[in-house]
């Protein structure tokens, strides 16, 4: 690889990593071409030369924020085992990911509340559909009566929720610091579903 090409390259990721940052922080909406550009200080027609526009950044930034996580959770649901120790393997991994990663959470979050149907329909099929694919796979696999769809958003609507609610579940009866633990959150997710499909349909 020529220098000229790793600069290009080192360029980019210093684009993505301070896009990731700024669009977690303000939003879509509250960041401009500009401010990304002037954070990473090059001229905003420099940024240009990497990226077409605003939402081909902000897609970018969605595959950059989650590839990391996308090629693990393909590759734990794949992985030798029984289904429900694939199962366990993978509410575990995600789960560290998630708390690994509260700018990519705030990007999701903000995303789902912005609701623009266009960068939704991208960031779907570009960005989540490998990984979610996979998800469904496997829990069809382990609950074939349920719907694989629904089971999917279930299990990643458990995981997500735990760090959503944080700042306000530790003032709610009962709240223990060890609730913010991973390994506490995949345990009792892991727990809670499997009694779930065990039980008697």
């Amino acid at each position: 690889m020529s220098s000229k090409s790793a600069k290009k390259i080192d360029t980019r990721l210093v684009i993505l990593r301070n896009a990731k940052h700024l669009f977690a922080q303000h939003g879509y909406s509250g960041v401009s071409v500009r401010d990304i550009a002037g954070t990473c200080g090059i001229q905003a027609a420099s940024l240009y030369h990497h990226f077409p526009d605003k939402q081909a950044l902000y897609l970018a930034t969605m595959e950059y924020a989650f590839s990391d996580k996308a090629d693990e959770i393909a590759e734990v649901t794949t992985i030798a085992g029984s289904p429900k120790e694939r199962l366990s393997d993978f509410i575990g991994r995600f789960t560290t990911l998630m708390a690994d990663d509260p700018e990519f959470r705030i990007l999701l979050q903000r995303e789902l509340l912005d609701g623009d149907e266009e960068r939704l329909k991208l960031a779907a099929h570009e960005v989540f559909e490998r990984p979610f694919k996979a998800i469904t796979d496997l829990v069809e696999e382990i609950a074939p009566e349920c719907d694989p769809h629904m089971l999917a958003i279930s299990l990643a609507g458990l995981i997500l929720f735990h760090f959503e609610t944080a700042p306000i579940r530790r003032y709610l009866p009962g709240g223990k610091k060890s609730h913010n633990d991973p390994k506490v959150i995949a345990e009792h997710v892991l727990t809670l579903l499997s009694r779930t499909l065990e039980s008697p349909q």
